[in-house]
């Protein structure tokens, strides 16, 4: 598999190239800002890009997703429960922040255990509600995990903002991230990769310490 990270955007969102080294097919995971970059990746990786995925609607993971979406043709994926989002800037708060991400429509509107295939890549959809309500987590396989806002190393997302439960947030994270194999490797849409068995013990969110 190819995982390629491009720290995009002046909020430093992780957007993930993804592709099969054997067929060449790929997906783009939350194009956050700079389009030419991650356009270079793939183009660098030599992929054919079937969807863009979104783990959530918030503008800082979509500031580059209509241009991107423009230049490459892909479908753009979200989960139903934050696809509006990318129609309002005020609901995605690119508003708010100033943010020139253009309205997109979705063209497909993900659900729990949802199954996305690119080339011989299987993703599985986790909808993990709490950041927002239509968050999700993506599982490649047995032993990678896009987490989006949902967990990061050492912490999890916030939950102050429109849509945001924080108790919502922990039953998704206890329930369907921590029943996941140790050493799934974690790559969260902030900040550095990490591990299920690392956050197990050292996450006080999730240790309770």
């Amino acid at each position: 598999m190819i995982l390629e990270r491009i720290t995009a955007g002046i909020y430093a969102t992780n957007c993930y190239v993804i592709g099969c080294k054997n067929t060449k097919k790929g997906v783009i995971v939350d194009p956050g800002g700079d389009a030419e970059k991650i356009i270079q990746s793939v183009t660098r990786n030599g992929l054919e890009i079937k969807y863009i995925v979104l783990t959530h609607g918030h503008f800082d993971h979509i500031g580059a997703l209509k241009e991107v979406k423009e230049r490459i043709k892909a479908l753009v994926a979200i989960h139903s429960g934050d696809a509006h989002m990318l129609e309002d800037p005020g609901k995605s708060l690119a508003a708010l922040a100033g943010s020139g991400a253009g309205k997109v429509t979705a063209d497909v509107q993900l659900k729990d255990w949802d199954l996305l295939k690119a080339g011989d890549l299987e993703m599985e959809i986790i909808h993990t509600p709490g950041h927002t309500p239509g968050s999700v987590c993506i599982k490649i396989g047995d032993g990678v995990l896009l987490s989006g806002d949902t967990l990061f190393a050492g912490s999890v997302g916030r939950t102050d903002l429109p849509g945001g439960d924080f108790d919502s947030l922990m039953h998704s994270i206890k329930t369907r991230l921590m029943t996941l194999s140790d050493d799934t490797k974690v790559y969260p849409g902030h900040g550095i990769a990490t591990t299920i068995a690392r956050e197990k013990e050292k996450n006080p969110f999730v240790t309770g310490h």
